[in-house]
């Protein structure tokens, strides 16, 4: 269980007139706008004392106090989660995570994550990953669909993780970006580092750690394409964040530039893990596994298609 946290802040002559929940934004970057809202609604938000509203004009000389509950320890208890079993044996397990499935408790997700869907189906999990985290050697985001690997034991766990790490274990996706890229393939080598202001964004940036992907366009539509997309490294929001930087953002992607672009909206952010490859962690065999696009994936395609 995380311990409260309390901080207190004073305001500057040059900070006055910002709204209370923006002005805390910018000093608590570990806390989404809502969260803060949220805190200042149940009162563990203060100004010189008194409750307050997130809407609150902040004025030079207030004192404001800040008290971050510990959040309650996600439920553990095995739930019904949709995913797709491709391969099982005792050491590992291959699946298909829908889109719409956080794979681990997180804060605002404490339930109803891949995790508890694993617990219930499968027999046995690594513990390594920790108590939130069994079994999860690598992540898909939220609204990524596709393929995964889960370690069902240490062993397992271990060597997965240092495959992962010398570049042994190869995922392939596919996007749906917009526009059409010049080139039918191309290779982006641009280092991707935390976003300097929003903290939960990544971005190319010289600071950053070595990032590097191989692309392909595989289908040309109106003002949009499918891609398929290889990285070679694995950072976080990698693939996102460097269609991003040419210009070819994920359509459906929130964060980086995917939405209005004239196009028929998309479903979720355009991105599938259908391939992954690797030399099974106990026995050294070469194993490699496929999932098939997504109904919602599918579909989009055919409307793209359409599009005129």
């Amino acid at each position: 269980m995380q311990e409260e946290r309390i901080y207190q802040f004073t305001v500057e002559k040059k900070e006055a007139g910002e709204r209370l929940d923006v002005y805390l934004r910018q000093r608590l970057s570990e806390l989404s706008r809502s969260r803060i809202k949220t805190l200042i609604e149940e009162n563990f938000i203060k100004v010189n004392g008194k409750e307050t509203k997130a809407s609150h004009r902040v004025k030079p000389g207030e004192i404001i106090e800040v008290v971050i509950p510990p959040e309650e320890e996600p439920s553990l208890e095995p739930e019904d989660v949709p995913f797709r079993i491709i391969y099982e044996d005792e050491h590992l397990a291959v699946i298909e995570k829908p889109a719409g499935v956080v794979v681990h408790p997180a804060p605002g997700h404490k339930t109803g994550t891949l995790v508890h869907g694993l617990l219930k189906r499968l027999k046995g999990l690594s513990g390594i990953g920790g108590e939130l985290r069994p079994g999860i050697v690598h992540r898909l985001d939220k609204e990524t669909s596709g393929i995964m690997l889960v370690a069902k034991n240490d062993l397992a766990h271990r060597r997965l993780v240092q495959a992962f790490k010398n570049r042994l274990i190869h995922k392939e996706y596919l996007a749906i970006a917009y526009g059409v890229p010049e080139r039918k393939f191309f290779k982006i080598k641009a280092p991707i580092g935390r976003h300097p202001v929003n903290r939960k964004k990544m971005t190319v940036i010289s600071s950053g750690r070595e990032a590097e992907t191989i692309f392909e366009v595989k289908e040309a539509f109106k003002k949009a394409s499918l891609i398929f997309a290889r990285p070679l490294t694995g950072r976080t929001h990698q693939i996102r964040v460097h269609l991003s930087y040419i210009g070819h953002p994920i359509l459906g992607d929130p964060i980086y530039g995917g939405l209005k672009h004239g196009l028929p909206k998309p479903p979720r952010l355009m991105l599938h893990a259908y391939k992954i490859s690797f030399s099974h962690p106990a026995t050294e065999e070469p194993m490699e596994f496929f999932a098939d696009l997504p109904e919602d994936f599918e579909k989009y395609l055919q409307t793209l298609k359409n599009f005129l």
